[in-house]
């Protein structure tokens, strides 16, 4: 299965990357790292996560960070966005209805 990320999804792990290089050095290539492999398991794993906010929602494994997708039926899982879950909810539902005009 083909995993295609989106300009938006890359923007949000640049933003975490910089935030938590920001707290000590080498944490922002730790964190891109760990979610770039849970977003290289939606190869196998596309589709079986719960939705949120009308996408699929994948809780990465080692910071308190989503990555929102659809899984399309040509079997392409398409990342949107990657967010922090210590915003609030009512802002991460603006963030993903912004990219609905994309």
């Amino acid at each position: 299965m083909k995993v295609q990320v989106r300009p938006s999804a890359l923007e949000d792990l640049a933003r975490g990357y910089r935030f938590y290089d920001m707290q000590e050095l080498g944490v922002g290539a730790y964190f891109f790292d760990s979610v770039s492999a849970d977003i290289d398991s939606l190869a196998l794993y596309a589709g079986v996560h719960p939705k949120a906010f009308g996408y699929h929602r994948i809780l990465t494994r080692r910071f308190p960070y989503a990555v929102y997708y659809v899984f399309e039926k040509n079997e392409v899982a398409t990342v949107w966005r990657v967010l922090d879950l210590r915003r609030d909810p009512k802002s991460i539902r603006r963030s993903l209805e912004s990219i609905k005009a994309e």
